[in-house]
């Protein structure tokens, strides 16, 4: 890319030089047929005395005359020669940069669909953990006993799945009753969440099919990790008709899944160098990037022309490709992006969307 972008440079500055040269010499000319036709004139008033003088004069106007000629047919022949090799090499320039940026908008699809397959499996494990014996008999039955074989159940399970922070069992007043990592965490169990959204939204659910995602914050209750906070419903008997007797909450430990996730497109190490790899949230909020920069507190003027997936070249020159999240099984998604921002070597670029 970055030699053909060299090419067509070029062909610009060389049609520049031409058209420049090309007039520099038209000008010269009528100065020198100028000068000939005051030549011929003085030649005339100057009688038999001037006669030798006018034939000089006479030539100069024919060489004049030639030159113009040649000039003309430089600008005919060689300036459109430049203007078509000028167009071929914005036209190749505009197919390369449609390909790279559909490449990109293809990466940009893969990094967000790997995504939605890792959320999609915590929308599972928290409406099967929710039918848990221990977790449904700690808020069925409270007491220090079910809360207690509740947090070791909770430790077995977190022991297996390595991408989660803590889990916590809430009971129908929104007061945290167990969680799976009390050491690591002591101050959770007694608090009351009754006020945040993702309970208010979990204990509201339907049946034990449905579940609430919420978007990634920083928990203070967590050490202020980033966190993507799955929840819903504990009903009673853990059948999905059952009413609302609490609340399972499980978050995904965000920051090191999505890093590897933006860390891990498949680019040159020259494509790495100019290019930035991103996930934003449904309001353009940075939440991974693949130079650790901005998260959470970014908004990235995405134009994605309500296009699921495209490119489009930003004022800078950069090459902005995109994908919204397509969902995957019975996770919808949020409304996601996968962005990869790429800088060129320079040279005129188009622009289009899939």
């Amino acid at each position: 890319m970055a030699s053909a972008d060299r090419i067509v440079e070029l062909s610009h500055h060389v049609g520049l030089i031409a058209d420049n040269k090309i007039s520099s010499i038209a000008e010269i000319n009528r100065e020198t047929k100028f000068l000939a036709l005051n030549a011929l004139i003085e030649a005339a008033r100057a009688g038999d005395a001037g006669r030798g003088f006018s034939v000089v004069a006479n030539q100069v106007k024919q060489v004049s005359e030639r030159i113009s000629g040649i000039t003309g047919e430089l600008t005919t022949e060689l300036g459109g020669s430049i203007a078509e090799l000028t167009q071929l090499g914005d036209a190749m320039i505009r197919q390369m940069r449609g390909h790279q940026g559909q490449r990109l908008a293809d990466m940009a699809l893969n990094m967000i669909d790997v995504v939605d397959r890792n959320l999609y499996e915590r929308s599972c494990d928290v409406r099967w953990w929710a039918t848990d014996a221990a977790i449904v008999d700690a808020v069925s039955n409270p007491g220090r006993a079910s809360a207690s074989h509740a947090s070791e159940r909770l430790g077995v399970i977190l022991n297996s799945y390595t991408v989660y922070l803590d889990l916590w069992v809430i009971d129908a007043q929104g007061r945290v009753v167990a969680n799976g990592r009390p050491h690591a965490y002591p101050g959770v169990a007694g608090r009351n969440v009754s006020g945040v959204e993702w309970f208010k939204r979990a204990m509201a659910t339907g049946s034990g099919d449905d579940y609430v995602a919420h978007d990634v914050a920083v928990s203070r209750f967590l050490d202020n990790a980033s966190v993507a906070t799955y929840a819903t419903a504990i009903r009673e008997g853990g059948r999905a008709t059952g009413e609302p007797a609490g609340v399972l909450a499980i978050f995904f430990n965000w920051a090191p899944q999505a890093q590897a996730v933006v860390k891990g497109v498949r680019l040159s190490p020259e494509d790495w160098q100019r290019t930035r790899c991103l996930l934003v949230d449904a309001k353009h909020r940075v939440i991974a990037a693949s130079d650790g920069t901005g998260l959470l507190a970014e908004t990235f003027p995405l134009k994605d022309d309500n296009h699921p997936t495209g490119w489009y070249e930003a004022p800078d020159g950069a090459l902005v490709a995109f994908a919204r999240t397509p969902g995957y099984e019975t996770y919808p998604g949020l409304g996601w992006y996968g962005v990869i921002v790429q800088h060129p070597a320079g040279g005129r670029h188009a622009a289009g969307h899939a």
